[in-house]
């Protein structure tokens, strides 16, 4: 991850995956505001007049530990709470609001709902804590009057984590903004501060104790930041079309599974395109999936003019599960490859397409996932991965680089690298060695390419959501479980990512 460009949503999936680690948001808000304060005490000495402009969200939190921590110090300390007290609905925010109200003899406390009382101050040090990093959208009263207040008051301007009204993400200017003399930024800096074309003074960045392990290991926060919301204006076909090509004379089930795990991780549309006798079993499996009845037995260079149109239509292609390595097979996929080129749309690749690409030596220059095993890595690489986790995590960072695509090797501990960062995840057991529960990941995945998310995020957010169905399903079962058993708990990994309790230790 780059620390000098971290997006809002980067830094909200790091802070759930912190949380999921045992680090609670209120000891992350304790370490923000305890940072600030030290660099406060850095720069001036105790008694100074300390006046901090707080909002009701997390943001105000922080200013709220502030507060706290250099009434200790001896500082004469006000906090203005710029809303209503009732506004505070974050458990952390709201615990830290309490504490600030017992020590009324250290600090001095206001609340203002109407900006229009607000008049400008002259301290030493004035603390913007309005607005965090998630806010977007120009301002409102009475937050806009906090920030007016706040530039036309006399002190040194202090800004936490990103000064009130620069949007976090694009830097731009939310209708006013913080004119800060300094800005002390949490983890790395935000994206916004980098984009900002406003003065914004210096910048400082603080360790709140975000470990290194929610930044490698995939969390709750990698599903969350995926998630779409459903308006109620929503259609059909909004949420995603997803083209699965596979199946054959002997292989039924695969593609199966693959579409109705992805209809349960939220897709609108599953269609899948399979050999004639094998899309009519495929019907009778499920009337959920839509199937296109293909000439033959198995995928073949006269099927292409009918695939060519279902791929125009679709979001996202998922292809290979149950394909086989027929002659006429091998032909077409190589000759599909081209159109996939040419369309340029999300595609994940499995099981035999990943045989066929080694095979074939193909070239992949379209937004691609591959879903290896061991065996099928050495097909694509010519090698097999290594016994260590931190050579074999390499050798998939290097075969994603010379491969143009998103690499996920599945195993005891899933390695994904799309050539530059790398992402490890440590959900599922032994159970799911039980064939099938590939398929499974593999509709999982194309749900979330299909509905329009970054192919690299979508290959880390299935790896969690895939693995932790299996450890959901062996909690009632035990390791005696089908695939099938991992569809009906993807929607509560998705409901409720959190109660997945993290037990694998590397």
């Amino acid at each position: 991850m780059n620390r000098d460009s971290l997006s809002s949503l980067e830094m909200a999936r790091l802070e759930l995956n912190s949380e999921y680690l045992g680090i609670s948001p209120q000891l992350l808000m304790e370490n923000a505001g305890r940072a600030v304060a030290d660099e406060i005490e850095s720069r001036f000495k105790p008694n100074s007049k300390i006046m901090i402009f707080g909002g009701t969200g997390r943001n105000g939190g922080d200013g709220m530990v502030v507060a706290r921590h250099l009434a200790s110090m001896n500082y004469d300390v006000t906090f203005n709470l710029i809303g209503k007290e009732f506004d505070i609905k974050d458990k952390s925010t709201f615990l830290n609001w309490k504490s600030l109200k017992s020590m009324s003899m250290s600090i001095k406390r206001k609340i203002f709902q109407d900006s229009s009382l607000l008049i400008p101050v002259k301290a030493d040090v004035i603390v913007d804590a309005l607005l965090g990093v998630g806010a977007k959208g120009n301002l409102r009263q009475p937050l806009l009057g906090g920030v007016k207040c706040i530039n036309d008051s006399n002190g040194f301007k202090i800004s936490i984590d990103i000064p009130s009204g620069i949007d976090a993400d694009t830097g731009k200017i939310l209708g006013d903004y913080v004119n800060s003399d300094l800005t002390i930024t949490f983890h790395g800096v935000k994206r916004g501060l980098n984009k900002a074309k406003k003065n914004i003074g210096e910048i400082k960045i603080k360790s709140i104790g975000i470990p290194k392990e929610a930044e490698i290991f995939t969390g709750p926060g990698d599903v969350k930041i995926i998630e779409k919301a459903r308006p109620l204006e929503s259609h059909k076909g909004d949420f995603g079309r997803l083209l699965i090509i596979g199946g054959s004379e002997t292989y039924v089930g695969a593609s199966a599974m693959a579409g109705l795990a992805a209809l349960r991780t939220g897709l609108d549309l599953v269609c899948i395109a399979s050999p004639e006798k094998t899309a009519y079993s495929i019907s009778a499996i499920s009337p959920n999936l839509i199937t296109y009845k293909l000439k033959g037995d198995h995928l073949a260079t006269d099927n292409l003019v009918q695939l060519k149109a279902l791929l125009e239509r679709t979001d996202a292609i998922l292809l290979g599960p149950g394909l086989n390595l027929h002659k006429d097979t091998v032909e077409a996929v190589s000759k599909l490859f081209k159109t996939l080129n040419r369309l340029n749309k999300p595609t994940l690749i499995d099981a035999d397409a990943i045989k066929i690409i080694g095979m074939e030596n193909l070239k992949i220059n379209f937004p691609a996932v591959l879903t290896p095993h061991s065996g099928e890595f050495e097909t694509i690489t010519g090698s097999k991965p290594s016994e260590n986790l931190e050579s074999r995590s390499k050798e998939v960072k290097n075969a994603a680089k010379r491969a143009n695509s998103i690499i996920f090797l599945k195993s005891n501990i899933d390695i994904i690298s799309d050539g530059n960062k790398v992402r490890l995840n440590r959900t599922g057991n032994p159970g799911m060695t039980v064939g099938g529960t590939g398929d499974v990941l593999s509709g999982i995945v194309g749900c979330l390419l299909a509905q329009g998310n970054d192919t690299f995020d979508s290959a880390v957010a299935g790896a969690f959501i895939n693995g932790a169905a299996g450890d959901f399903v062996v909690e009632e079962k035990g390791l005696h479980i089908v695939p099938t058993d991992l569809i009906e708990q993807i929607p509560k990994v998705m409901n409720d990512p959190m109660s997945h309790k993290c037990l694998k230790i590397c």
